[in-house]
């Protein structure tokens, strides 16, 4: 009698562990199960496809100014920072320097880090240049000695481009002994970096308060979405579905709200760009500098947007189920 037990025991073991799933085919259905909820939340949503878009309109409109803002605003970083074309810091030698002197301070200035290039123009060239561009050709042609100094042109690099590390670097140079003057207007350095500072808060806070509205957005839409399949819920509790199930598809829905209102997004700032940039590189040509030309948004920027749209979708719906799910429940 033991053994037939045991042999019986074992036999049921065995059964078991047949009718028992594997860890991979666990996992295999568990993506099954997401894929389809994925697919079936998108046709919910192409049943109404103006609802869907609307809503999708409304969250790119709030994702696509902060976005744009922050684009325009990198490019003006950029533009500040790209110090070798636009600041330049003047080293008026002194006249009794000599070329070989000049050569060496040369050489010892570009091995600086904070320095990315240094010109030398020397004094013929420097005068020759004068007569060109200020109109006074004929007059100075007429002096017998060259006034002008040889000039050192410094350009900072642009890890050393803020004010602070450009006041740090002129303070260096002005100890040079054969440097008779030292000239840089540092002000309006001072004053841009200023305006993106700001500039950087501003968009930081409108970002926040739309990010906000994005969540708003989704999670009164799922919310909406609730009610409106009250009805079903009920039902699916009642034959056992578990919150988890029913939560599923509401989630989804809030991740293709969320990759929709990016897309858009993009789409919108683009366009925008598309529509400045022209303006704004004619006004820049006017300063004689082709610097600030806005281009379509990087692969890291798009990116990064399409995750942060899917993200607040997500934890839109999220919080939406989560609030108003547990308080449908059957009678």
């Amino acid at each position: 009698m033991v053994s037939n037990n045991s042999s019986d025991t074992t036999g049921s073991s065995v059964q078991l562990r047949q009718l028992k799933p594997s860890f991979s085919s666990r996992i295999k259905e568990f993506f099954v199960r997401h894929l389809q909820v994925f697919f079936y939340s998108l046709g919910l949503l192409s049943r109404s496809p103006f609802a869907t878009l609307m809503t999708a309109s409304a969250l790119g409109i709030a994702l696509a100014l902060p976005t744009g803002l922050y684009v325009i605003l990198d490019h003006a970083r950029q533009l500040s920072g790209d110090m070798n074309s636009i600041n330049q810091i003047s080293l008026f030698m002194k006249k009794e320097t000599s070329s070989q002197s000049i050569k060496n301070i040369q050489k010892k200035l570009n091995a600086y880090p904070e320095i990315a290039q240094v010109k030398h123009i020397n004094r013929a060239a420097a005068l020759q240049e004068f007569q060109e561009n200020s109109g006074f050709g004929d007059a100075l042609k007429a002096l017998k000695n060259n006034p002008l100094p040889d000039l050192l042109v410094v350009h900072p690099s642009l890890t050393h481009s803020d004010p602070q590390q450009i006041n740090t670097l002129l303070l260096k140079l002005k100890k040079i002994k054969q440097v008779d003057l030292v000239q840089l207007d540092i002000q309006w350095l001072q004053r841009l970096y200023a305006i993106i500072n700001i500039a950087q808060r501003g968009v930081l806070i409108i970002g926040s308060l739309l990010a906000l509205a994005v969540l708003l957005i989704v999670g009164n839409t799922i919310r909406l979405d609730i009610e409106n399949r009250r009805s079903q819920i009920v039902v699916m509790k009642l034959i056992g579905g578990t919150d988890s199930f029913i939560r599923r598809p509401f989630l989804y829905t809030g991740f293709w709200y969320g990759l929709l209102g990016s897309l858009i997004a993009i789409l919108l700032v683009n366009i925008s760009l598309i529509i400045i940039n022209d303006p704004l590189t004619r006004l820049s040509s006017l300063y004689d500098n082709n610097l600030f030309s806005l281009g379509l948004m990087g692969i890291n920027i798009s990116g990064t947007l399409l995750f942060s749209g899917c993200l607040l979708g997500l934890f839109g719906a999220r919080i939406a189920v989560g609030k108003h799910l547990k308080d449908i429940e059957p009678k």
